[in-house]
């Protein structure tokens, strides 16, 4: 894997998870209590052994840049490292990213400096375990030019993704970008050629590309350098190129979730409370997702009932009832509260003992949920300061809604506090 050079896409403005975005990228999301969503591929790539990894991104970059140089610092001994390359103006292109396959383009003279055989593009919002290993070894056997990671799909769902047809050898033939009716139709495709049983190639009887893939160095460039025009990978570059180059998909048949919704992202951390078994584990020793070492204390609960839930180091819970949630590190919970089904990020510094005191005697709202407040079906981000008596419950049922003045959003009918935002005694949402 020393020849592999993996490009991690940072994503846009990451308007579909506004307003966890307002002041962060979106690969800088926290994710499952103490993670953030780049954890997630570059932990990916750490055990595959691919250590050259570079996150391109052009919103709002500052925290990404920070948890970045905090957590990923390969030692002097091997050339690994993890940067990220923000969108920037140069005499041959004074324009912002212009589209995935753009974002690699404008940056392929630093690209081309590193004695890589194979360029491996992956996505910096899904949620999924993965070694890259495989998925290069098949692009190796196979001769391919280019290699798409696909998983298999039913037909409930197979319209809501980019689908593709392939031969008896697993090349790609075709693409249909959400197919309906009779051409989603046109669209199935034997699936037991990539390895899937007879029984399981009936049930999802369709292949969905994951945005996650494999280039020969040159393929690469000379596709991004041909045709500037096309800006995106999975709409343009890749399908244009499956008619004079060898596109091979490589089956992924395990568990994977773009979270790039608030609905998606909001249950994608619930889920991970599930019992027996979560559809996906952060209990996976042979293969760790890495984050940052905060050396925190360990949590301490006074007096709380908790059920069906993940709590972060450093949080400090008073006689309260925790049902199927996620709270984050340095959650502050006061006593009669009642959480359930939400996920909280925590909060990035303690404030003292003294200090939350006098903001209560000064009429000030402290970090954290004041006692006995209800939330229900909520993201909370990190630093909020929720009063007494407070109820986020959605009680009138509200699907879509902006309250920034008031510092909260609805979506999908789930409430979303914002990052710092105060919301006072008594207050119903």
């Amino acid at each position: 894997m020393k020849k592999v050079l993996s490009i991690i896409l940072g994503g846009g403005a990451g308007t579909r998870l506004y307003p966890l975005t307002k002041l962060r990228a979106k690969p800088a999301v926290p994710v499952a209590g103490k993670y953030r969503l780049i954890d997630i591929p570059v932990s990916n790539c750490i055990n595959s052994e691919i250590f050259k990894i570079y996150v391109l991104t052009q919103f709002n970059s500052a925290s990404l840049n920070r948890h970045i140089a905090r957590t990923y610092n390969f030692t002097g001994f091997n050339e690994g490292f993890v940067e990220v390359l923000a969108a920037q103006q140069t005499p041959e292109n004074p324009n912002w990213f212009q589209g995935t396959a753009d974002a690699v383009r404008q940056y392929l003279w630093l690209m081309e400096e590193w004695n890589a055989d194979e360029y491996l593009i992956l996505s910096g919002d899904h949620l999924y375990r993965m070694d890259y290993r495989q998925f290069i070894q098949r692009h190796r056997e196979t001769g391919a030019d280019i290699t798409l990671s696909v998983i298999p799909i039913d037909e409930r769902r197979a319209s809501d993704f980019g689908l593709m047809k392939i031969d008896d050898s697993g090349r790609v033939i075709d693409f249909s970008e959400k197919p309906k009716g009779e051409a989603l139709l046109q669209m199935q495709v034997d699936t037991s050629v990539l390895g899937l049983s007879k029984e399981q190639a009936q049930l999802q009887p369709y292949i969905a590309s994951m945005g996650i893939y494999v280039f020969k160095k040159e393929v690469l460039f000379k596709l991004l350098r041909e045709g500037v025009e096309r800006t995106d990978f999975g709409k343009e570059i890749i399908p244009d190129a499956s008619k004079d180059y060898n596109v091979q998909a490589y089956l992924f048949d395990d568990y994977w979730e773009d979270i790039g919704t608030i609905e998606a992202f909001y249950h994608a951390n619930l889920a991970l409370t599930q019992q027996p078994q979560p559809p996906f584990s952060f209990y996976d020793e042979k293969a760790p997702i890495y984050t940052r070492a905060r050396y925190l204390p360990p949590s301490k609960l006074l007096d709380c009932q908790v059920t069906e839930s993940i709590i972060g180091e450093g949080c400090i819970l008073k006689n309260c009832r925790i049902q199927h949630s996620v709270l984050g590190v340095r959650s502050r919970i006061e006593s009669g509260c009642v959480i359930e089904e939400s996920l909280l990020m925590g909060a990035d510094f303690y404030q003292a003992f003294v200090e939350r005191q006098c903001n209560v005697e000064k009429g000030d709202i402290p970090v954290g949920i004041g006692t006995d407040s209800i939330i229900r079906g909520a993201i909370i981000d990190k630093n909020a300061s929720i009063g007494h008596d407070v109820k986020i419950i959605n009680k009138d049922n509200v699907q879509e809604a902006d309250r920034e003045s008031q510092g909260f959003y609805i979506r999908s009918g789930i409430v979303v506090v914002m990052k710092n935002a105060v919301i006072p005694d008594g207050t119903i949402i």
